[in-house]
């Protein structure tokens, strides 16, 4: 029986026994995959079609041990690691070369408490298993604007979307977490068990550890919202978006309005002879009662002359899922993002002009409205920090054809650099795409310092280093090595300090 050869941080190749691989079957409720193996393609195929790396084994999970399982075997034999729940990050970090591949897109679990108010969400479920299951009961929390995108790697990152200014970040309607550490045990965090792990899960990505559970708070929303789109020819774009800016200044929290710059989709409500032309649309949701909704979107409504508006009451879930046909997986996608404080004419007039010059039709550029009550949370309450910001642009690029990968990826930074002279210099670390390492300590600004103590306690080899990578603090580990545990030593599930 030949051994396994898999990859380390420090060697590409190292052996595992076969016996071992047995072992690990032997004990989780999953599939251990290898590759050629049935499940082995599934679990490492993800949305972005630029990422095509090959672990040397898998470890569905379906379950908190199998997690623990697959943990202690990374950490035994020093195994490079990649943690997946939805696959969506535009970095690809969910799947490694040659390493393990700890898959939790099996457990999809979702269970809504009616009577504290709360979900508890596992973390292969999608934003779709989400809100379906939430909307039943007219309640939903803040999550993203696509429903294929994984609830885990959205939360960790902060997450945002079109409820944000109503009800927060992601993270801020986060209550608990089960969290796997990297020395393979099961902690719960939260504000009262393990803050300063609770803290750092907020927006400081997968540093920290396997989350194997979410807990949120959920908020009365639906199960319709006053939402669509308004489509303009982006000639107007010079006049309407200086107007757009003023109303979104304005606007209450209830309203978010997103700009989208792009080539006209052949959406079935578009004439025809837009389809392929470039366009400006507005896409807005009002998180809350109809007819103030009506009146909150005169002004926007009232802009110009529309090609179309199509704003109406519709589902939450299907607004929700409104822009699930234009990021289906399967496509080559680069992003580049930026934080803006306000939105000044410079920055205006330069993307405008690379609006002109798009290298593929899927590309796009959208500018995301945030604020309202995001930005009453103090910067150091979570790790996410860039509460300041009002808009966030991403800077998307999406393509079929790999000879276009360097065009693509050109356009996009070139674009990213001609208005960084407007940009706050914080960014959403869910945009940064796999060659922004040296931007990580500048995403989390002032709460970099604490994130990488933090990491040091409980993860100090950085065995989960297969994400935007905090780095150990080094004075913590050398400590923590020589302790053999953290000083601060989180306490397990089940038993409190």
């Amino acid at each position: 029986m030949t051994n396994l050869t898999v990859r380390t941080p420090e060697v590409p190749t190292k052996s595992i026994p076969q016996d071992t691989v047995a072992a690990l079957r032997s004990k989780v409720r999953g599939v251990v995959a290898l590759p050629g193996e049935d499940g082995y393609d599934a679990a490492r195929t993800i949305w972005n079609a630029m990422v095509d790396r090959r672990p040397g084994l898998v470890v569905r999970c379906l379950g908190a041990a199998d997690v623990i399982h697959a943990v202690k075997l990374a950490r035994d034999e020093k195994l490079l690691v990649a943690v997946r729940g939805g696959g969506h990050n535009i970095a690809g970090h969910a799947v490694c070369d040659g390493g393990l591949l700890i898959d939790l897109s099996l457990m999809r679990s979702v269970r809504v408490d009616l009577a504290f108010g709360t979900a508890r969400v596992e973390p292969g479920a999608t934003l779709a298993d989400f809100d379906k299951e939430a909307q039943a009961f007219g309640l939903a929390t803040p999550l993203g604007i696509n429903s294929t995108t994984g609830v885990a790697g959205l939360t960790l990152g902060g997450g945002f979307g079109w409820t944000t200014r109503k009800f927060g970040l992601t993270v801020d309607n986060l209550i608990s977490a089960d969290v796997v550490t990297a020395d393979g045990r099961l902690v719960r965090a939260s504000e009262k068990e393990n803050p300063d792990l609770f803290w750092a899960l907020r927006g400081g990505g997968g540093n920290f550890g396997v989350v194997t559970s979410f807990e949120f708070k959920l908020h009365r929303l639906g199960p319709e919202v006053l939402s669509g789109l308004i489509v303009h020819p982006l000639d107007k774009a010079s006049e309407l978006l200086p107007e757009f800016r003023r109303i979104a200044n304005d606007a209450p929290d209830e309203l978010t309005t997103w700009v989208v710059m792009r080539k006209a989709p052949p959406l079935p409500f578009l004439p025809t002879e837009w389809h392929g032309k470039e366009v400006l649309i507005f896409a807005a949701c009002y998180s809350g009662d109809m007819k103030e909704g009506e009146k909150a979107l005169k002004a926007l409504r009232a802009l110009g002359k529309p090609v179309v508006d199509v704003i109406s009451p519709h589902p939450f879930t299907a607004w929700q899922a409104a822009f699930d046909p234009l990021l289906t997986s399967g496509a080559r996608n680069y992003w580049k993002s930026h934080d803006f404080a306000g939105l000044p004419d410079e920055a205006i007039k330069v993307i405008l002009h690379a609006m002109r010059t798009l290298p593929s039709p899927e590309c796009e550029v959208f500018i995301a409205h945030v604020g309202g009550a995001m930005a009453r949370v103090a910067a150091n309450a979570t790790a996410w920090p860039n509460r300041d910001a009002h808009f966030i642009m991403n800077v998307h690029t999406r393509w079929r054809d790999k000879a276009q990968d360097r065009a693509c990826v050109a356009w996009a930074r070139q674009l990213f650099e001609a208005t960084a002279p407007f940009a706050s210099g914080s960014v959403y670390v869910n945009f940064m795409p796999d060659d922004e390492n040296d931007r990580v300590e500048k995403a989390y600004g002032m709460n970099y310092r604490r994130l990488a103590e933090i990491k040091g306690r409980y993860d100090p080899d950085n065995l989960f280093r297969m994400n935007q990578n905090i780095r150990p603090s080094p004075k913590v580990t050398a400590g923590a090595a020589q302790a053999g545990r953290s000083t601060s030593e989180a306490v397990p599930i089940g038993r409190r300090a």
